[in-house]
């Protein structure tokens, strides 16, 4: 479970890591948002025309603050922990089967012995294989998520962006922190988190 933990961390991060190198036009789109009052937000309007605009995102707090995110990754981890649960009570089942056969003791033919393994065997392979086709079908559920999100994402940031003209959008977060130095000003992590948040209740309401 811890494992799987882990992997699908990795999964959201790199359903967010289009963040990382994200290039934007300077021009302005014709999709418009509310000016945001960050800091952020302050400093892009601050510089001297023709230099660069840089900002950026930090990739755990989306995980753990954006509610689409933070939802997602509960029920794949439960998902998971079902597959889990039914492969265990499998196995369980056939260690039951096992030490009820063998409580008839030398009674036990060799006929009866090698019909029994080959059973055993059968019904193993068959709980094996329902494991391993749940597991492939949630991994294929945790990529189209990660698709989904990487588009909505993309989708938002494009509007975020149109008032901003952000040349640059970087990320940090752990094991993706190539920022050897971070200005706190540049940070937009709680616009796009803010951000989201509403487009996606909004996205739910009738």
């Amino acid at each position: 479970m811890k494992q799987f933990s882990v992997a699908l961390n990795v999964i959201l991060l790199l359903a967010v890591a289009i963040l990382y190198y994200l290039h934007f036009s300077s021009g302005k789109s014709t999709a418009q948002v509310k000016k945001s009052n960050s800091p952020a937000a302050s400093a892009s309007a601050a510089q001297p025309g023709g230099q660069t605009l840089i900002a950026y995102v930090d990739l755990d707090s989306l995980n753990e603050k954006i509610d689409y995110i933070r939802n997602k990754r509960k029920e794949l981890e439960t998902e998971q922990k079902a597959i889990e649960t039914e492969w265990e009570n499998g196995y369980r089942g056939l260690e039951t089967q096992k030490n009820n056969f063998l409580k008839k003791g030398e009674s036990i033919t060799q006929q009866e012995a090698e019909a029994f393994q080959e059973s055993l065997y059968r019904q193993q392979q068959e709980v094996d294989g329902r494991k391993q086709n749940a597991t492939q079908k949630l991994g294929e559920k945790s990529y189209k998520f990660m698709d989904d999100m990487q588009k909505r994402l993309k989708e938002f940031l494009q509007e975020y962006n149109a008032d901003k003209n952000y040349q640059y959008i970087l990320t940090t977060g752990t094991g993706l922190d190539y920022l050897v130095y971070k200005d706190s000003t540049l940070n937009i992590t709680d616009d796009v988190v803010n951000g989201m948040n509403e487009k996606m209740k909004a996205e739910k309401k009738p």
